[in-house]
Formats: C-alpha cells, structure tokens, sequence
C-alpha cells in the first residue's frame, strides 16, 4: 500500500501507539506479514479514537477484507450492538468468516455477500457509524446511499481517499491507467467537502482518511419527511 506519509514518520508512530492485544493483534500481525491489505495500525489507532467517542450501537462497514477492521470496531461497540459488513470476494470472506468465528464474533458481525452497489439500496438502517474501504472509484456511487443511511450526527469514515499521494497531482502527472480513479476520487471529496449535510475533514494519515458528520438531513430525505408528516396531520 503507498502511504502519504514518509516511511520513517509511520515506523515511529507504530513504534509508540500501543498494539492491540488477544486474537485480533494476532489477525493483524499475520495479515501483515502475509501482505494482506488490512488498515493502516496509524489509521486504526485513529479509528479507536473516533469510536470511543461515538460509542456506535450499530455500524456498516462496505469492504470486509480479512475482518480486522470488523474486529477493532467491534470493541467500541454499546452492548447488543452489531457490525454488519458488505463483500463480494469470496476468498476473503472464507478467511473473514475464519477470524470472525477465532475473535468470537459470530453474533456481533453480519456478512452480506455481495456488491455493495446492488446490497446499499436494500438496506434500511440507520447505523451511527458507516466505514467504506471498498472499491474507491464506486464511492461517490455508494455517497447517498451512505447519507440516507446515516442520522444527524451519524459518522462516515472513508479510507483510502489520497491514492498515495497522487489525488493532489493533475490527471496527466498520473499513469494512465490511474487516471479514471483520480478523477472519481477527486470528485468525491469535492462532493463531501461541498456537501451541506457532512462536516468533513481529509486527515493525511495511512492513505488519507475522510472523516464525515452528518450535521442535517439531506433535502431528498427531508422532503419525504415533510410529506410523511404533512399525511399524517391530514388524518
């Protein structure tokens, strides 16, 4: 993975920031060391803080991979609370599955299988907190699902929004192959940067990582609400 921070600035952070203890230090020690892409420890660090804060009761998480992720936030959990989490990779869900069952999760976190572009509309909500670490050329696609999904004062986390550095450059200082993600990339955080429903900041950390609030409704979901109300104080 390319990091937007130099080398010797993520060794010392690694080195300080404590890591985590019981199966799921070990499920990041071996995904590590096999080259699985798992976060950032830096960006997991962070993402404790952000949910120690929020205290979620339930998240969705779009990008399942191994279930780390999955794992560190199920701690900061309230009680009964639930992750559900989307893949399509089944090879990953067959490890996912493994390390969900070893951390004793099984009624904690939920597995949809499948493209997270045909499973978001079906999905009712709402979730305090949404991660998406899935496909980045899809997120803008996945941005209204998320902002249906999410109350006022719901948490969007977005990893992996800085390509390596790259997304700060233009289209032509990239490779070509790159370029139809740059631009998609550069569109999102244009779209939650400018969106009068999120309170945003882009943190440099790991491969950048968005940080959304939802401070009001957005004005699709508002006029539902108006109307809904309207049919009521008609009866």
């Amino acid at each position: 993975m390319n990091y937007v921070t130099d080398d010797y600035i993520n060794s010392y952070l690694r080195t300080i920031q404590p890591h985590y203890d019981g199966v799921l230090g070990e499920i990041e020690k071996e995904s590590r060391d096999a080259q699985v892409p798992v976060i950032p420890h830096e960006t997991a660090r962070l993402l404790s803080v952000l949910l120690t804060m929020k205290k979620p009761k339930n998240i969705l998480e779009v990008g399942t991979a191994v279930a780390f992720s999955s794992g560190l936030m199920s701690r900061y959990l309230q009680d009964g609370g639930t992750i559900t989490t989307i893949d399509r990779y089944e090879l990953m869900l067959k490890d996912a599955r493994k390390n969900i069952a070893r951390m004793g999760l099984e009624n904690t976190i939920k597995i949809l299988e499948g493209d997270a572009a045909d499973i978001l509309p079906t999905l009712t909500g709402p979730y305090d907190v949404i991660f998406l670490d899935a496909a980045k050329g899809q997120y803008s696609a996945f941005l209204p699902h998320c902002l249906r999904l999410l109350p006022v004062g719901g948490l969007l986390i977005v990893d992996d929004v800085l390509q390596g550095g790259d997304i700060a450059k233009t289209r032509f200082s990239v490779p070509r192959r790159q370029r139809t993600i740059h631009k998609r990339l550069r569109n999102f955080l244009w779209d939650i940067s400018h969106n009068d429903a999120l309170e945003s900041s882009i943190v440099p950390i790991g491969d950048g990582l968005a940080v959304c609030v939802k401070i009001k409704e957005t004005e699709e979901k508002a006029d539902i609400k108006n109307a809904a109300d309207e049919e009521n104080t008609d009866e």
